[in-house]
């Protein structure tokens, strides 16, 4: 039983600190999927509260873990964990079930799992839970009430201390494609296929091939046939990702400033309106001198584009301001805003507005060390 009981605690407390690791290096990223239950659940008047929320979830399941791997006041811990594990293996099986959010993020961006395999893992864990709880009262209990307490005091002050740390700057380990290192595009090494879709006139019957292979020079077949629609099929990676990035006018600029083979700064904000004044403002002087130098500065939002001007008018922005959708921009960069810069594709740096620099500072400490 004391085998059973070693493995028990071990498996509870390395997996509950895990989860509360990535989730609490990355308190907006958590902050996020709890504003997505919010709005499922109708209660959108909790989205200011996501983050303290984020914060405070991340932290007592790191502390938890802890108790329960150092075994800490068992009797006490053992009853909080079946608790906890009631609770939400009650919730992740509705979940499953009704599939409001496609992902918990229970590991955070970390390990994606759908609902049902959250589901499951909770189900999995219960059984050392169920041993730990059994087993309470034959463990003794190995440090004394202020050792226990005391530890579990410091690691709630030190944890939170590190996601207040990653909310003002930025997760200090990235889980998200734009991290830097990646390149956020490849080069197309496998064939583009376009279908093409023709309709009978006489039937309304319509087949779809694969171009160019149909009869296109059957002049019978194609007084018989019209076109419909078109079809392509791109097997590469897409240049940034799930990122689309537009002009005014809606075209697709993505690639022109991801595939820039000099430097490209990007400024994201996901909301203009909800941005740091100052954050905006100081690039100002920055994106004057970096286009001065020749590089590229673009700024990209969810904003509209009325919105845009009345923010830009109001804060005398004057860099040239694109389009892309929300979501995509909280993964690029977790501040708002951020900036993010590139080269030929590479991330090769990203801030939050906390750690923004004067160009000159930026120019020599980031850009000569390239």
């Amino acid at each position: 039983m004391k085998a059973f009981h070693l493995i028990s605690r071990l498996i509870i407390g390395i997996v509950f600190m895990f989860s509360g690791f990535v989730k609490g290096i990355d308190p907006l990223g958590t902050a996020y999927r709890f504003e997505d239950y919010f709005i499922v659940w109708g209660t959108e008047w909790m989205i200011p509260f996501a983050v303290i929320l984020s914060v405070f979830a991340s932290t007592m399941e790191f502390v938890l873990g802890f108790v329960v791997l150092f075994n800490l006041k068992p009797k006490v811990n053992a009853w909080l964990l079946m608790g906890v594990m009631l609770f939400f293996t009650g919730l992740t099986l509705n979940d499953a079930i009704t599939n409001p959010v496609p992902d918990c993020g229970c590991f955070g961006d970390a390990i994606t799992l759908t609902n049902w395999q959250t589901f499951y893992k909770n189900v999995v864990l219960m059984v050392p839970a169920i041993i730990l709880l059994v087993y309470r009262n034959k463990t003794r209990d190995r440090y004394s009430t202020l050792v226990s307490y005391g530890s579990a005091g410091i690691v709630i002050l030190l944890f939170t201390g590190l996601s207040l740390y990653c909310y003002l700057h930025l997760p200090v380990i990235d889980f998200m494609d734009w991290k830097v290192g990646n390149k956020m595009y490849a080069e197309k090494t496998l064939p583009v296929k376009y279908f093409l879709t023709y309709r009978n006139k006489a039937t309304g019957e319509t087949k779809e091939y694969l171009s160019p292979d149909y009869p296109f020079n059957d002049s019978v077949w194609m007084s018989q046939w019209e076109f419909v629609d078109q079809r392509i099929d791109d097997p590469n990676e897409p240049i940034g990702g799930d990122v689309q990035i537009t002009d005014t006018d809606g075209n697709d600029v993505t690639e022109m400033l991801v595939r820039n083979p000099d430097y490209q700064f990007l400024l994201i904000s996901w909301d203009f309106e909800k941005a740091k004044a100052k954050g905006l403002t100081d690039m100002i002087p920055f994106a004057a001198k970096a286009e001065a130098d020749g590089y590229s500065f673009a700024a990209v939002t969810s904003t509209l584009g009325t919105e845009v001007d009345t923010i830009s008018k109001l804060l005398n922005l004057d860099y040239q301001v694109y389009q892309a959708d929300d979501v995509s921009l909280k993964t690029m960069v977790r501040s708002n805003p951020g900036l993010i810069l590139l080269k030929d594709g590479v991330v090769i740096g990203k801030w939050s507005h906390c750690d923004f620099m004067e160009y000159d500072e930026f120019r020599k400490d980031v850009m000569t060390a390239q």
